[in-house]
């Protein structure tokens, strides 16, 4: 399999850096050609909790709130903001399962998306690369995890 032409990613710009701090600038460059650049525009729904997710996203321009339903109140509630440099919908990619959370832009935002297909490509052509993307996503994913858990036993 040929790796894709990357046309949208500068990798000297900041929120590039920033998104991709965790890989050597040869591996950005590795890596961009199987992202894809989206847009959203103020209050659109990213990602749907209970729907299947196959893509995950990293924020290079704007912010995302991360929202979970409620059933004692049956509302939403905001359980964080995520902006450039952050990775979203990670849990639901890994799983290829639906998502725990609706992901909703707060302003106009970009994401450079990585599709359950171009990893799949991703890991044929760059294995080391698409480990060290996955290794990336257990550190991010444990960390969350481990938020969530202090902040539910200060409420306990």
């Amino acid at each position: 399999m040929e790796t894709p032409n990357c046309t949208h990613c500068d990798l000297q710009a900041e929120d590039i850096k920033k998104a991709f701090n965790f890989l050597t600038s040869d591996e950005a460059e590795k890596l961009c050609p199987y992202l894809e650049l989206r847009e959203w525009e103020k209050d659109a729904i990213v990602m749907k909790e209970g729907e299947f997710g196959d893509y995950m996203g990293f924020v290079v321009d704007g912010k995302l709130a991360v929202k979970k339903q409620t059933d004692y109140w049956g509302k939403q509630i905001i359980i964080a903001i995520l902006d450039r440099g952050t990775m979203v919908g990670d849990g639901a990619f890994i799983v290829q399962g639906p998502g725990s959370n609706t992901v909703a832009a707060m302003e106009k935002s970009k994401l450079l998306i990585l599709t359950a297909g171009s990893m799949d490509g991703l890991v044929l052509n760059s294995p080391m690369l698409a480990i060290k993307l996955m290794k990336h996503m257990r550190r991010i994913m444990s960390l969350r995890l481990r938020i969530a858990r202090d902040r539910s036993s200060d409420v306990l």
